[in-house]
């Protein structure tokens, strides 16, 4: 209660010196003019100690102990303030604490403020910033509140030796003068050193770098460097530029030892219902032989909501030749195959409905760009009814579009497709649906190769379905999890064949068959192809699922057709009345374990037709990663021989800061080899981040070579974008 009345009296002591706390306006007489502006209000200052006096012939009010005044949002504390009313100055000793509205912390040894805080001084000044970087100098002097000028100042945000708090931390920036804009938030640095362990390796007359509270700022960016067997000394300077907050610009040269140096650039912006993003590159090559003699990309990938209902996306991939992205190392956003599109959709309920079009490009050195489509429209309806009598409901799509090509076939399609749907629970927990479906299809045609040369026409089809699925989960406890049981059975009824040969197959013609669409009405993976006749499918699950986390799954299912099917292309595990016995194994026991196997079994031999595994496992301080993947010579379009290839990865951590990784490609068939091998430390503390990559890549196809690559990069955390002379 003494400490409480302190501090009230040092309050009120404190309002009355520095001017009434509260100028509130009089009560307005009736007629008067109303329009008067009102009084200024002042804020309040609150102070609290432990002891306040006030010398009346000085006019000096001393406070000790404790002492904590808080104004507007910025608090000063300290082992003693004074006050004086005839100067408005406030002075301050012993373990000086100043916190800034931003949150950035000072701390001195001595202090003196007026004009309401915003002008002063601090001696033995420190700035503890949001971020944990800190600040020191020997003296800093505040202008208006907003700039703070230092002397002999050192910035660094790495944590100081424990054992010996004296010894110079891992890399700190010391200048001759530094000055803190609290409105632009910049922290500028004149006559400035960048020092390793205390030890001086570059001199900027200039240099300047965000503050930590910044997100985005121009400037530029962390560079590059790196040597490569190919280009030879390579260097990467990216460059920011914060147009605004709504877009900005990154802009990267690349200069080569060994060949001309690329220029890359990358726009983006957000609007209030949308986004757009543009990036591209520009090189003169030295060598042009069978060459473009300026190469490059330009990409342009954007999306608008229109409304609530309709949203527009576009993308438009262009390349000056097709092994530039690879070659360059821009191809990513590519699998062998440009893409530029156009695309409205719309989402209302359980409707959906689009238009778009499409242009393909390939990259293949096999690859006929007059063979490539163009597809233009393509415009799609879908609808699922709501529930209706016994749960029923209802789906609806349709379709059309126009495919052309400088070489090959042509085709205008209009397709329907209706179905009728019944779930169904019984009581014992058996779960059964019954579908009925039914597709008309309606094509016009020009050049369809038919076997026996190309021919033009109109044909169509109208081809129903049945379909009948049943399941019955069994669920039993065990002692620490509980175990599922679950056969699936299906019939599905049609007609057989289904697909004239006036019909060109475009969207159908990559059919992978596996356990994901093993109980789909059409496993062919478009409209252009159906699956007719009659047949059974029938498939188990298994699963046993710990109380605490952790599960091991497994499926394993086929299907029986009433006769062969060769509509589906060699080797598809399709073909014969039998399917290939398609499967998962999923193993998770603990956090430290992920494994994945999927496969597609001959029903013949047990013969592995397609592998695909994909393994985890290790703790978070060494990790590997295990991608497995063999396809059989005929399976799927037999357009390539056998497919068999592994990828194994691991990543460890050494130490507290240094983590090592390995990454490694090979092709395991016959003709095969290395495709691809790297091997990076990274170094990553409070204060620094250091990456080195070797890389070595054994792809060769025309311009493309296999090559050696190094790179090596240094970040030293919250400089942010950097502008800098020297």
């Amino acid at each position: 209660m003494a400490l409480a009345r302190k501090a009230l009296s040092a309050a009120a002591l404190v309002a009355l010196l520095w001017g009434p706390p509260v100028m509130a306006q009089a009560p307005t007489a009736k007629g008067a003019d109303r329009s008067a502006p009102a009084a200024k209000i002042e804020p309040y200052v609150i102070l609290r100690a432990d002891e306040v006096t006030f010398d009346e012939n000085t006019e000096i009010a001393t406070a000790t102990g404790n002492v904590e005044i808080a104004y507007q949002e910025r608090m000063l504390r300290a082992d003693k303030v004074t006050y004086s009313k005839r100067t408005d100055t406030f002075s301050a000793w012993g373990n000086v604490v100043v916190v800034e509205p931003n949150g950035d912390v000072i701390f001195g040894n001595k202090a003196e403020f007026t004009n309401r805080f915003k002008d002063g001084f601090v001696e033995g000044f420190r700035m503890l910033f949001e971020d944990n970087s800190r600040l020191a100098a020997t003296g800093g002097r505040r202008v208006g509140g907003v700039v703070t000028s230092l002397a002999k100042a050192v910035y660094s945000p790495c944590d100081l030796c424990k054992e010996d708090p004296s010894r110079a931390p891992l890399w700190r920036i010391r200048a001759v003068r530094v000055i803190h804009d609290n409105v632009r938030q910049d922290v500028e640095y004149k006559d400035a050193f960048l020092e390793i362990y205390g030890v001086p390796i570059a001199y900027l007359p200039y240099f300047s770098h965000p503050g930590p509270s910044v997100k985005r700022r121009s400037g530029f960016l962390i560079p590059t460097y790196g040597s490569d067997s190919d280009f030879g000394l390579t260097l990467r300077v990216p460059y920011f530029w914060a147009i605004d907050p709504s877009q900005d610009l990154l802009v990267t040269p690349v200069i080569y030892g060994d060949e001309s140096p690329l220029l890359a650039a990358a726009y983006r912006r957000r609007f209030a219902h949308g986004e757009i993003a543009v990036d591209g590159s520009v090189t003169q090559p030295d060598d042009t032989t069978g060459l473009p003699d300026t190469r490059g990309h330009f990409f342009i990938d954007g999306r608008h909501d229109i409304d609530r209902t309709w949203r527009a996306k576009y993308q438009l991939q262009y390349a000056s030749d097709d092994t530039y992205m690879r070659r360059y190392d821009f191809d990513e956003p590519v699998n062998q195959t440009l893409q530029s599109s156009f695309n409205i959709e719309g989402f209302r309920g359980h409707n959906y409905a689009q238009l778009s079009g499409y242009h393909f490009k390939g990259l293949r050195e096999s690859d006929d760009s007059d063979e490539f489509p163009f597809v233009l429209p393509l415009a799609e309806y879908h609808y699922v009814s709501r529930p209706r009598a016994k749960g029923s409901y209802l789906t609806a799509q349709a379709s059309v579009m126009a495919l052309h090509r400088e070489k090959g076939s042509d085709s205008r399609r209009i397709s329907l497709k209706g179905g009728w749907h019944l779930p169904y629970t019984a009581r014992t927990g058996e779960v059964y649906e019954l579908s009925a479906i039914v597709q008309g299809d309606l094509y016009a045609v020009n050049d369809v190769d038919t076997g026996s040369g190309p021919e033009n026409g109109v044909t169509g089809r109208v081809f129903p379905q049945i379909v009948a699925k049943w399941r019955y989960p069994f669920v039993r406890k065990e002692k620490n999890g509980s175990q599922l049981i679950e056969p699936i059975a299906a019939v599905v009824l049609g007609p057989n064949g289904g697909n004239p040969s006036l019909i060109p197959n475009e969207d159908s013609q990559d059919v992978e068959f596996d356990d994901t669409n093993l109980f789909s009405a059409n496993r062919f993976t478009g409209v252009d192809r159906v699956d007719g006749g009659q047949r059974f499918v029938y498939g188990v699950n298994w699963g046993l699922y710990g109380d605490h986390g952790g599960a091991i799954e497994a499926f394993l299912g086929q299907s029986y057709h009433l006769r062969s099917n060769n509509e589906f292309p060699p080797g598809s595990g399709l073909r014969e009345k039998a399917s290939d016995i398609v499967g998962r194994v999923r193993i998770s026991p603990a956090q430290y374990l992920d494994l994945l196997y999927r496969f597609r079994l001959d029903t013949d031999d047990f013969k592995a037709k397609r592998s695909d595994v994909k393994l985890l496992v290790g703790p978070s301080w060494l990790r590997a990663n295990i991608n497995y993947f063999f396809v059989d010579e005929e399976t799927g379009s037999g357009e390539f021989g056998d497919r068999e290839e592994i990828s194994l990865g691991l990543t460890g951590k050494i130490s507290k800061y240094w983590t090592a990784r390995a990454h490694l490609r090979e092709d395991l068939t016959s003709d095969g080899g290395t495709i691809s091998e790297d091997i990076g430390f990274t170094y990553a503390d409070e204060c620094l981040t250091f990456d080195i990559k070797f890389e070595r890549s054994f792809t060769r196809d025309r311009d493309l070579k296999p090559r050696d690559t190094i790179f090596f990069q240094f970040i030293f955390k919250h400089l942010g974008a950097i502008k800098g002379t020297g």
